[in-house]
């Protein structure tokens, strides 16, 4: 969630709606220094907006409570004795971050999660469970079973010296003992280890060769040496009407790497969890985007370390934990609750000046207090890049260059993205004031200004104490930093990237693996702002925890501008529902796209494609009102609008219901329900409407559960010919499609047909995600499987 949390949101419209006028006029035409000391000012005299801020946050905590851990490891036990282990994994780990630091429990906790992650076959992490629980004083009493998990997990890995060493301590621990009684389970197994550690030692395994699969050749890069992360073939520009943005400076290739950035900041987006009501429990078993990902580098979670703070931060290693607690974690952790109600927007405007550090964003707003005008209007002042080279000057002359004329990705370059102060409604301005406001006021209640401004304090895990608040005015320290966090959040509405992810569908431990893109964080990226968007781009970006990765998508000649899509997308959507959106911009796209829709009143693709058609003669449904009349002269048929997307939403919620019977096991019934939907949605629906298409994927994802994968292969494929027409051949929904149906046809032992898709769904995703990707190692690793194998089976297939 960008934005607080709706009730805030009302609060605040219901007191912009009671302000006298004159305080409105003021604050509408307030500079960000005056808005900040006028929402001070608010905030004082509305007292119990405060409160009601402060009893909102109750249903977000973020606090360690023993009493959840316990319910949750209740919850992970029961999931480990049905053999549910990524299902035990997960509460594990829940159970990890409510445990006091401490505690003698919190050893245990770390071998509970070990047992699952050795049945899951994760024997490294499993390991490193076992040297936590040991580092927190696991009872010496439960060892043995320890040490006996740790030694499989050495054979396991084939570390059979190492395993050795294990072996003895145990055995020396059960002698030690005395009584045999109680380890007679584990003798047994010890003598079950020993036994398969000879075997080992007799009969090594083969070292495995590296398949000789055609690894993607090294891209070529050679860095711009007047912006930091971009490639040499690219060159800023300014101009009135377009604002900074990148241009081709030579001709470039589709796939080429154009622009390799790490964000200067990224928030986690927490995911979607229902808000807690008055009574309800917040031991909620459901994993979201906070539980499955590292709060600081972004990697996919297995074993997670928790933050010995608060229950919410958790991270994929103790070097990351320790990270991101001297860069901001230790500002941020009394005051999760805070961050999650007023939403991702505020929490990266936080982390970015506790990032950029006080001196720097001081001297920032410092300098935007001069006299500066162009800081509102920053674009202002640039001369257009030809006049700042004729001067001498090279790139000086757009603001966010250095005094060396270099685009750094760095906090001045942030800094000077625009804000558009004077374009965002007075609402939504006052909304951001109070918030930001609100949270600067809890930073000097809870003794955390030296934090912010980078002085001293202890490094200790502990929460700082909470003092009384000696004064409700803002320190000028504090203020300066209101007006910086003001300025990123307004900055975020146009500036904000969402990095996004490929996630898996279901439990992806089947032969096929579904997944779908989901946004994962926020971030700013100085660099990768300065690309313009266009409904139709030219560029795709893709994403490797906090960095992005921008590629030509097709060719882009010499002195092309470079284009990115801002999410609005001409394949995807109309063209009013474009603009509609963009308009949070603050700009008309002006790309081919929207003019010849615009322009020649012709409907969009999308439009005639997802349309509905005639229950009688199947031909196009057409009208602006809400009464549709049949394309067909021939055929008078009429329907209400109104009636068929009932009926729309109607199938969709059947489809669901056919995924939820999938996802419970019973496949069966699932075909049943999917096949009955295909049937109605055929009397109303377009051949090529895109829920045709996904119906027909869900159909491949059953038939594949239950190893029928011609079946499969064939429902895919007319999936494939739909995300064609929507998409295009080339585009990265086509490749995903290609993937799936590579992964069913190696499955099916289809080869020839097999190795055909593989290739070309490598050529797709090669240029979208680059030679080195997941998904272009592993399609690499089924082409060469299937070319090992024996001719006369390649002959037959």
């Amino acid at each position: 969630m960008a934005l607080p949390v709706a009730e805030w949101q009302g609060r605040t419209a219901r007191l912009w709606a009671a302000l006298e006028p004159a305080l409105r006029e003021r604050l509408e035409a307030a500079s960000l220094q005056d808005a900040v000391r006028l929402g001070c000012d608010v905030l004082r005299s509305e007292e119990k907006e405060e409160a009601a801020l402060e009893q909102l946050c109750h249903r977000t905590p973020t606090d360690k409570k023993p009493e959840a851990a316990s319910w949750y490891r209740e919850q992970g036990n029961r999931e480990f004795e049905r053999g549910r282990y990524q299902a035990a994994l997960r509460l594990y780990s829940k159970v990890a971050s409510h445990e006091l630091p401490g505690s003698p429990e919190v050893s245990v906790c770390f071998a509970n999660r070990s047992a699952t992650l050795l049945h899951l076959g994760h024997f490294e992490v499993c390991l490193e469970d076992i040297a936590r629980a040991e580092s927190h004083g696991y009872p010496d009493r439960l060892l043995p079973k320890v040490l006996l998990r740790k030694a499989e997990c050495l054979l396991c890995l084939g570390r059979l010296r190492d395993a050795q060493d294990v072996l003895r301590v145990l055995e020396s621990k059960i002698a030690l003992d005395g009584v045999m009684t109680p380890h007679l389970t584990r003798l047994q197994k010890l003598s079950q280890l020993k036994v398969k550690l000879v075997e080992k030692e007799k009969c090594p395994e083969p070292t495995q060769e590296a398949h000789g699969g055609t690894q993607g050749e090294p891209e070529i890069w050679e860095e711009n040496s007047r912006i930091s992360g971009a490639s040499s073939s690219l060159s800023l520009s300014f101009d009135a009407e377009r604002g900074r943005h990148l241009v081709a400076s030579q001709d470039i290739v589709a796939g080429q790497s154009l622009v390799k950035e790490e964000a200067f900041v990224s928030v986690l987006c927490p995911g979607e969890s229902l808000p807690l009501q008055d009574g309800d429990t917040a031991w909620d078993t459901r994993a979201t985007n906070a539980d499955l990902y590292c709060h600081h580098c972004l990697r996919q979670l297995l074993a997670s370390v928790p933050c010995q703070g608060c229950s919410y931060a958790k991270y994929c290693s103790q070097e990351c934990a320790d990270r991101a607690w001297q860069q901001y974690h230790r500002t941020e952790c009394p005051l999760g609750a805070l961050l999650l109600t007023l939403g991702v927007f505020c929490h990266v405007a936080l982390r970015t000046v506790l990032l950029a550090g006080f001196a720097e964003v001081s001297r920032l707003v410092e300098g935007s207090h001069r006299g500066d005008k162009n800081l509102q209007n920053p674009e202002g002042s640039c001369k257009p890049l030809s006049e700042a080279a004729d001067a001498g000057g090279g790139s000086r002359g757009v603001l966010g260059c250095d005094s060396s004329g270099q685009y750094q990705s760095s906090y001045q370059a942030l800094f000077h993205l625009l804000p558009h102060t004077e374009q965002h409604s007075p609402e939504h301005k006052f909304l951001c004031t109070l918030s930001v406001v609100a949270l600067c006021k809890q930073l000097q209640a809870a003794g955390l200004e030296a934090a912010v401004l980078s002085q001293e304090l202890p490094q200790q895990w502990s929460k700082p104490k909470t003092c009384e608040k000696t004064s409700d005015e803002l320190s000028p320290e504090l203020k300066t930093v209101a007006e910086a966090m003001l300025r990123h959040v307004l900055q975020l509405q146009c500036n904000a990237q969402a990095i996004t992810v490929m996630q898996e569908l279901g439990p992806g431990d089947g032969a096929v693996v579904d997944k779908k893109p989901v946004r994962l964080a926020t971030a700013f990226f100085p660099v990768l702002s300065l690309l313009n968007h266009s409904c139709c781009p030219n560029t795709s970006v893709s994403f490797i925890g906090t960095a992005a990765t921008v590629r030509a998508a097709q060719p882009i000649s010499s002195g092309q501008e470079v284009l990115h899509c801002y999410g609005p997308h001409w394949c995807r959507m109309r063209v009013a529902e474009r603009q509609q959106l963009l308009s949070q911009y603050f700009f008309e796209c002006r790309c081919p796209a929207c003019l010849q829709e615009l322009e020649s009143g012709v409907k969009s693709v999308v439009s005639i494609r997802n349309s509905f058609c005639c229950p009688k003669c199947q031909a196009q449904m057409q009208g602006e009102e809400d009464t549709l009349c049949c394309s067909n002269e021939a055929c008078a048929t009429s329907a209400s609008r109104h009636h068929l997307s009932g009926r729309l939403q109607d199938l969709q919620q059947q489809i669901k219901k056919a995924l939820d019977l999938l996802r419970v096991g019973k496949a069966d019934q699932a075909i049943k329900m999917l096949l009955k939907c295909q049937m109605d949605a055929g009397t109303f629906l377009s051949p090529e409407h895109l829920l045709m298409g996904e119906m027909e994927d869900h159909l491949a994802q059953v038939y594949a559960t239950l190893g029928k994968w011609q079946e499969a292969a064939r429902h895919l494929k007319k999936s494939i010919e739909i995300v064609e027409m929507h998409h295009g051949p080339s585009s990265v929904e086509t490749g995903h499609e290609l993937f799936k149906l590579a992964q069913i046809l190696f499955n099916g032992f289809a080869v020839s047909e097999a190795l055909s898709t593989i290739q070309r769904a490598e050529g797709i995703l090669s240029v979208h995600f680059g030679p080195q990707s997941a998904q272009i190692q592993e399609l690499q690793e089924m082409k060469a499987c299937l070319s090992e194998l024996p001719r006369n089976i390649l002959q037959r297939t």
